[in-house]
């Protein structure tokens, strides 16, 4: 199939992508809710969101540990902002450990962080490709 490299991508196209891409980064599952894939978002969010939670559960918040383990934590950023803000808590110490935190939860964090990585090609991709409607755009479809 060719593409038409002279053409390039339309500017309100470009940021829906960015949005998309944004959502689905902030909450797992949201870019594919702003598509119009609502039972996969809903689904996405779920899974996504108990692994990560049982990887808190399992090794308490010190598995987020941006000081010590930073590959780890590049990891475990890819599942939303909010593990940022877990990281500064954890920098300066001071909280209770329960568990053993650089074990089986820093795992579980990490696969979370990444399957919410494919989660987000996949919703930016099928944005790209029109699977998914624009919000807003459909009421001009249908009216026009």
């Amino acid at each position: 199939m060719a593409t038409n490299t002279n053409n390039p991508l339309p500017l309100e196209k470009g940021l829906w992508l960015i949005t998309v891409g944004l959502a689905a980064w902030m909450i797992p599952g949201a870019g594919h809710f702003l598509i119009r894939e609502r039972k996969r978002g809903v689904i996405l969010f779920a899974v996504i969101t108990t692994l990560f939670a049982m990887g808190l559960f399992v090794g308490s918040i010190g598995v987020v540990d941006w000081v010590s383990g930073k590959i780890w934590f590049y990891a475990q950023i890819l599942y939303s902002p909010a593990v940022g803000l877990i990281g500064n808590i954890t920098k300066h110490g001071g909280y209770p450990v329960y568990g053993r935190p650089c074990d089986v939860g820093q795992i579980y964090t990490c696969i979370a962080g990444m399957l919410n990585l494919l989660c987000i090609l996949s919703a930016v991709y099928m944005a790209y490709c029109g699977r998914g409607e624009m919000i807003g755009h459909e009421e001009e479809e249908n009216n026009g």
